[in-house]
């Protein structure tokens, strides 16, 4: 059975010009040249695309220009969640506007809300559209935890299909296997577990290295689910440095750094966050200069 939004997910950065703005134009391309080295989707405006720093408008006519660029060829997910319940569901339903296909709803964070709360909270919001869901438990950066017990109740919801994982906890992963429908989809919140959480019934990953090494990570997960598990764990092996050093620093400065490094340039980041270091770029060339992608 195919997932509802494919296995290979790319988490996508935004790109910004000289002046930090954000350029559509190389969205597009981004998105479509993702597509083409193995997504079977996108994420438009989650963590990894600089969502604190981009307005409403901004993400509405990101969510628009990938629709636009991959629509019908892949899927297309616009990160809408926040830590309000009314600004999450008025940005879901402009993303339905916008024609995307599904939608990312983070944990609502620093407010931490209890279990019975974030329940109520994620109803809401799918309720108040169409798309399919897949919620995203990154306690790391929220604060909060969202307990296996309340991913069950949410998962019995007709339109929340799937979850993104990032606790790093696989008893936690093996938890939600046993408790939620086989139908529903557990997605990998960080590469360097994908492999492991595939053994765990999951059904793929949301992924940062896929910027990069997307083809092979296609074969990782092809390989698996086709019972070739030995040929799976030595292209996780043979990856496992650069999914290291994707986090060497805050998620997204390595990889931007990297598209930088290999001629895929999409642009700063915008501030709080800051470029690599001197030190860190040296440490992210060797890397890429190991797996072959830069000379």
């Amino acid at each position: 059975m195919q997932p509802v939004f494919g296995r290979l997910i790319t988490a996508m950065v935004t790109p910004f010009d000289e002046k930090l703005a954000v350029d559509y134009g190389k969205a597009a391309y981004l998105a479509t040249r993702l597509v083409e080295t193995g997504s079977d989707g996108v994420v438009v405006c989650g963590t990894t695309g600089e969502s604190p720093t981009l307005t409403r408008e901004e993400k509405v006519n990101l969510f628009r220009t990938v629709a636009e660029a991959i629509g019908g060829k892949a899927t297309v997910i616009a990160g809408t969640g926040s830590y309000s319940t009314r600004d999450s569901i008025e940005l879901s339903q402009a993303a339905e506007k916008a024609g995307v296909d599904g939608l990312l709803l983070v944990v609502p964070y620093y407010n931490k809300p209890p279990q019975e709360a974030l329940y109520r909270h994620f109803r809401a919001v799918a309720s108040a559209t169409s798309l399919p869901v897949m919620l995203y438990n990154v306690p790391g950066r929220t604060g909060t935890n969202l307990a296996p017990d309340t991913v069950a109740r949410l998962a019995e919801l007709p339109n929340v299909r799937a979850l993104k994982e990032a606790a790093g906890n696989m008893d936690q992963v093996s938890e939600l296997r046993r408790l939620v429908p086989e139908e529903f989809g557990i997605y990998s919140g960080d590469d360097s577990l994908t492999l492991p959480m595939l053994a765990l019934g999951a059904v793929g990953v949301v992924s940062v290295a896929s910027h990069l090494v997307g083809r092979r990570l296609r074969e990782m997960i092809d390989s698996f689910v086709a019972g070739k598990t030995e040929e799976a764990t030595r292209i996780h092996l043979e990856l496992f440095p650069l999914f290291r050093a994707l986090f060497l620093t805050s998620n997204p400065i390595p990889v931007k750094r990297m598209l930088q490094l290999v001629g895929e340039d999409m642009g700063g980041l915008r501030p709080p966050l800051i470029e690599a270091s001197p030190a860190e770029t040296d440490r992210l060339r060797t890397i890429l200069q190991d797996l072959g992608l830069v000379g």
